[in-house]
């Protein structure tokens, strides 16, 4: 027991130093240091996924964009005055259906792109956590996980936009000038083979 109002207050601090001393940081040793890179490079592989992914699809939106502008141009000109043999309302048609496409591949790429970099924020923060959960006593095992599979999702929505984007080019494609071409030679083929048994 304590007989003194001094004692107690000397007891009290030494065991406030001890606890105190307790829940410091350990002290950085090499190898936790050199375990603790090991384990945070990991999703670094994810990242360089997401930055290929991040240029391909911005290539496309810039493609979507330089389209867009010309099918603009179209239109503008089909307002403005006569463009030939094809009326103007059925130019204007086809480049209003084209230009709202265009739109709609627009968003779907700006909609991967902001996913994508989503994606690499969240990646980035399991590094560090996942660093910092190995070098220090920072217990942050399941917000790594957390942010690691949030990225991971915003990764898959991204590649679905992309694959919804590629459908969307895919089905602007005409191929009425090939069929009319592919008709074209399979009656010449026709009349040269029906003047050659002649």
């Amino acid at each position: 027991m304590f007989y003194d109002i001094r004692e107690f207050e000397s007891h009290r601090f030494r065991q406030n130093r001890v606890s105190a001393q307790q829940n410091m940081a350990m002290p950085l040793d090499p190898d936790s240091i050199t375990n603790g890179i090991r384990l945070a490079v990991a999703p670094v592989f994810l990242l360089t996924a997401v930055s290929g992914m991040i240029g391909a699809v911005a290539g496309r939106l810039a493609r979507i964009i330089d389209r867009a502008r010309l099918v603009e141009e179209k239109a503008r000109k089909a307002l403005d005055g006569p463009s030939g043999p094809v009326p103007e309302a059925d130019i204007l048609a086809v480049a209003l259906g084209e230009l709202m496409e265009l739109r709609l591949r627009g968003r779907l790429a700006n909609a991967a792109i902001g996913l994508l970099t989503c994606c690499a924020f969240l990646i980035g923060l399991t590094i560090i956590l996942l660093f910092l959960g190995e070098t220090t006593a920072f217990q942050s095992a399941r917000w790594a996980v957390g942010s690691f599979l949030a990225g991971v999702g915003c990764f898959l929505m991204a590649l679905m936009c992309f694959l919804a984007e590629t459908y969307v080019a895919t089905r602007l494609l005409d191929f009425d000038l090939l069929r009319q071409a592919s008709s074209t030679v399979a009656g010449a083929r026709a009349a040269a083979k029906g003047d050659s048994t002649r």
